[in-house]
């Protein structure tokens, strides 16, 4: 699980400001930076517990930024989730781990190998980020991704996947070594990657996820069972992924690896994509093939002019809690979508922004707490110009999965932004 960095967010809010800055046209109100709140886990939750079977989350919660902060204890770890949507991808993944572990004490495993193989409750991985680290990564954000969040930077984006096929080949000089074995490791592979997609469904898991213990867990099991060592049949409740449709889990559950990418490809040039930004998009690190999934699939339920070109802005995520701004956008979207049909999206923009045939424009924000800040009227304004120019957008309406303060409400309005 990488280290979650929030400079992402702290760029939206620079977004526009120095393009904005420059027009004599826009509001005059500039409101000050609001405090980060100070917020309980009960009052956030709703229906999920704050201790629970397994876990405990920590009354204090942080909201450094747009998206609150929780910290997750369990026997297997602790764990942060930040922003409201990934309590429950935790919860999950704790779960799955439980099922896992019951499993192995029951000697399901051991009957296979004489010893328990999967060892999740043996010790403790600490995957909380570093809260001073991460403090000045938000500092560095402007920096890194320049002044406009609204329009990309354009940079090159040539970081492979852990599952590109490729990523793993030997180096140069290796190949008479290799030879006729590397048919028999790809069938290997193939076994495993199948053994770990049947028990990542058995526990109700991601195949693919980024949790350190699970991902450990998850790859023992496989390895026995490829092999031919788990000859019992194991049946548990079978939970969604959360976060996905029941078609998303279907495929990623069921499908094999490469058929999978070949699928998101093709589903990507029929929205629009090109080229160049598909191949920096599916070879983002950030993403795993799950997540590129989930993406791809939201995108193309809606299906609109300019959907495709949201892929080149996803590129440029740099971590796995920006590409989940991108993934979560675009499934806000589709529900968007769903309730009322948009005509096409905004190109050359980080923020999703889509415009519908009636004249209104929205822009959706997957956000936990949205604030006012020195800039946020400059840079929504900035977002009201371009959603008028080029969408021909007549009225505008923001759409936040989250709480939008009274402040930020204000400063909004005086942009052009309703919600």
């Amino acid at each position: 699980m990488r280290r979650l960095r929030g400079s992402f967010f702290v760029a939206f809010w620079c977004a526009f400001a120095a393009v904005a800055g420059t027009r004599a046209s826009q509001p005059a109100l500039a409101p000050l930076p609001e405090p980060d709140p100070v917020l309980t886990a009960a009052a956030l939750l709703g229906a999920t517990p704050p201790a629970g079977d397994g876990y405990t989350i920590d009354p204090a919660v942080r909201t450094p930024d747009t998206y609150h902060v929780f910290t997750i204890t369990s026997p297997f770890g602790t764990f942060e989730a930040v922003g409201l949507a990934q309590v429950e991808v935790r919860l999950q993944e704790i779960a799955a781990m439980r099922r896992l572990e019951e499993l192995s004490k029951a000697g399901v495993f051991a009957r296979s190998a004489g010893e328990s193989l999967v060892k999740v409750g043996t010790g403790v991985v600490n995957a909380v980020s570093d809260p001073v680290e991460t403090a000045k990564g938000i500092g560095g954000g402007v920096k890194r991704f320049g002044v406009n969040l609204g329009r990309r930077t354009r940079r090159a984006v040539q970081r492979l996947t852990d599952d590109t096929p490729g990523s793993g080949d030997p180096g140069p000089g290796t190949g008479a070594r290799v030879g006729g074995a590397a048919a028999s490791a790809a069938k290997s592979l193939v076994g495993i990657n199948g053994a770990r997609r049947r028990w990542a469904r058995r526990v109700g898991a991601d195949p693919y996820t980024t949790n350190p213990v699970l991902k450990d867990a998850l790859e023992r099991v496989a390895a026995v069972d490829a092999a031919g060592g788990i000859a019992t049949s194991v049946v548990v409740p079978i939970p969604p992924i959360v976060g996905t449709t029941a078609k998303v889990g279907d495929l990623v559950w069921g499908t094999d690896p490469e058929e999978l990418r070949k699928l998101n490809e093709q589903r990507a040039r029929d929205i629009g994509a090109t080229s160049d930004d598909a191949n920096a998009f599916f070879r983002n690190r950030a993403f795993t093939l799950t997540m590129q999934t989930r993406l791809v699939a939201a995108l193309a339920a809606v299906g609109v002019p300019g959907t495709g070109d949201y892929l080149a802005s996803a590129a440029e995520a740099a971590d796995e809690r920006e590409a989940l701004f991108f993934v979560e956008s675009a499934e806000l979207l589709q529900r968007e979508h769903e309730t009322a049909v948009v005509a096409r999206v905004l190109t050359d923009s980080r923020a999703l922004v889509a415009g519908r045939a009636d004249g209104e424009a929205i822009v959706v924000l997957p956000f936990d707490w949205l604030r006012a800040t020195g800039t946020t009227s400059a840079e929504f304004a900035e977002l009201a110009r371009r959603a008028t120019a080029e969408l021909g957008a007549s009225r505008r309406r923001l759409v936040v999965s989250g709480t939008v303060t009274e402040t930020a409400t204000a400063a909004l309005g005086a942009a052009g932004w309703r919600r």
